[in-house]
C-alpha cells in the first residue's frame, strides 16, 4: 500500500485496528494483551446472544425432497457476513430435522439482515440449497455448509462454501449481485492440474480482502486473487477470475501447506480458516479456528476438543511466510450457549467479519447450534478473552 494502514483509516476518522492493547499476552495475570498487528479484542454485547436460533415454524418446498421442509428447524450456525445497502447481511448455515448427529442432516444457507449488527430480519426461504441442478453430485443429500462471503471490486459477492454429499466435502464457489439469487459455479479446484484434485476433501476458504474506505473488498496479492483454505492444515490457492482456483503444491506435487497444528497449544488438533483475510500495512491478517486435542498433547488450560479462534500474520510479499501468530486464542468459548448444543466441548467458530459504522463485527457459530456476534470498538479498546491459569505445554 502507498500509505500506512493507520493513515488510510484516519481518512474516515478511526484507527480500525486499535481495538486492543499492544503488549503480548500476559500468562501470569490472565489478561490477554494482543500484539499491535492483531485485531481485537471482541466483546459480546450484553444480553444479545444468540442472535440467530432455530425456528421450526419456517418451511419451504425442498426440490431435493419434493416436500415442505423445516429447513432451519434443528440448528443454525457458522455464518458468513458482508455489508449491502447500509445493512449487515449474515448468511448462516441451517439444518433441518431429517436425522440425528453432526453432518447427518441436510444443510442450507439462509440470509438475515441487520441495521445495528444484532437485531436480525430473516428471509423465509434459504438462499443456497441442494436443488435439481448440476451440483447434485456434490450437494445431495448433505447440502450446502459453512459459507464465507466477500465482495469483489465490481460489487459481485463471492461465496466459498462446502458442498457435502456425505462422502467427500468439496469447496465450491457461488456468486451473486444481491445476496438473494446465487449462481453456482461448482468445485473450486475442478480444473486445477487437469482434475488431479477432483476428489480432494477440502473446505474453509478465506479470500484476501482489503479495507477500501469503510468496505472490505477482494484484492489481488502479487497480481492474483489469493485465498487461504483448509481444515487440518492451512493451504494457499490462487485465481485469475475468483471461480477457478489452483492450490499451491510442493515439489512432489502434493499440497504444500503453510500452517499446521502445534502440540501443546489451543490449535493442537487442527487449524481451520475463518473469515476473509485482510491485507494491512503489516501483512496479511488471517483469523482462524483452532481445535484443541483431546489427549495429553493438548493445551491443558482449555478443555479437550474446544474450538477457539486465533490470528496469523503473513508476509504480503511472500504470502506463505508466517511472521506473527498468537499463542493463545483471542476468542474462546465463555458463555453457556457456546458450550452446549450439538458440540458440548465448546465452540466459537468464526466465519463472518465486517467493518460497519466504525466498529468490527465478528459473527460465529456457537457449539454448532446458534449464531453469536462480538464487537470490536476501536474507540473503547479491549483485551482478548481471558487466559485460564495453567501451563500451555503438556
Amino acid at each position: 500500500m502507498k500509505r500506512s494502514f493507520e493513515m488510510l483509516l484516519l481518512a474516515f476518522g478511526v484507527a480500525a485496528f486499535s481495538c486492543g492493547a499492544v503488549r503480548a499476552a500476559g500468562p501470569d495475570d490472565g489478561e490477554n494483551r494482543l500484539p499491535e498487528w492483531a485485531l481485537g479484542g471482541f466483546v459480546r454485547p450484553a444480553g444479545a446472544n444468540p442472535i440467530i436460533m432455530p425456528d421450526p415454524q419456517v418451511r419451504f418446498f425442498c426440490p431435493m425432497r419434493q416436500d415442505s421442509v423445516g429447513w432451519m428447524e434443528s440448528d443454525t450456525f457458522n455464518p458468513a457476513a458482508t455489508v449491502r445497502d447500509g445493512k449487515i447481511c449474515v448468511l448462516f448455515r441451517a439444518e433441518d430435522n431429517s436425522a440425528t448427529g453432526i453432518g447427518k442432516r441436510t444443510s442450507r444457507i439462509g440470509l438475515a439482515e441487520s441495521s445495528d449488527g444484532v437485531a436480525m430480519q430473516f428471509r423465509r426461504d434459504p438462499m443456497l440449497f441442494p436443488a435439481e441442478d448440476g451440483l447434485k453430485e456434490y450437494e445431495w443429500p448433505g447440502g450446502c455448509e459453512d459459507p464465507r462471503v466477500a465482495m469483489a471490486e465490481d460489487g459481485t459477492y463471492v461465496m466459498l462454501y462446502t458442498a457435502w454429499n456425505r462422502r467427500i466435502p468439496r469447496l465450491c464457489v457461488a456468486t451473486s449481485r444481491d445476496l438473494v439469487t446465487w449462481t453456482k459455479h461448482g468445485y473450486a479446484f475442478e480444473k486445477a492440474y487437469d482434475g488431479r484434485f477432483r476428489d480432494l476433501k477440502c473446505k474453509s476458504a478465506s479470500i484476501v480482502t482489503k479495507l477500501d474506505g469503510d468496505k472490505l473488498v477482494i484484492t489481488r496479492v502479487n497480481g492474483k486473487y489469493l485465498m487461504y483454505w483448509g481444515e487440518r492444515m492451512i493451504n494457499i490457492a490462487t485465481s485469475d477470475n475468483l471461480v477457478d482456483w489452483t492450490p499451491e503444491v510442493n515439489e512432489q506435487g502434493g499440497l504444500k501447506g503453510v500452517v499446521f497444528p502445534r502440540i501443546g497449544y489451543f490449535d493442537s488438533d487442527l487449524t481451520e480458516c475463518g473469515p476473509p483475510a485482510i491485507l494491512t500495512d503489516k501483512g496479511i491478517l488471517l483469523l482462524y479456528n483452532g481445535r484443541n486435542r483431546t489427549d495429553d498433547r493438548r493445551d491443558m488450560r482449555y478443555p479437550g476438543g474446544t474450538y477457539s479462534a486465533g490470528q496469523l500474520l503473513f508476509d504480503a510479499a511472500d504470502p506463505g511466510k508466517v511472521i506473527g501468530r498468537l499463542d493463545v486464542p483471542f476468542f474462546r468459548p465463555m458463555d453457556d450457549f457456546e458450550k452446549s448444543g450439538q458440540y458440548k466441548d465448546g465452540t466459537v467458530f468464526i466465519e463472518g467479519l465486517v467493518y460497519y459504522r466504525s466498529k468490527w463485527y465478528l459473527y460465529y457459530g456457537c457449539a454448532d447450534s446458534h449464531v453469536g456476534v462480538a464487537v470490536c470498538d476501536p474507540a473503547a479498546g479491549a483485551p482478548g478473552d481471558s487466559i485460564p491459569a495453567g501451563n500451555s505445554k503438556p
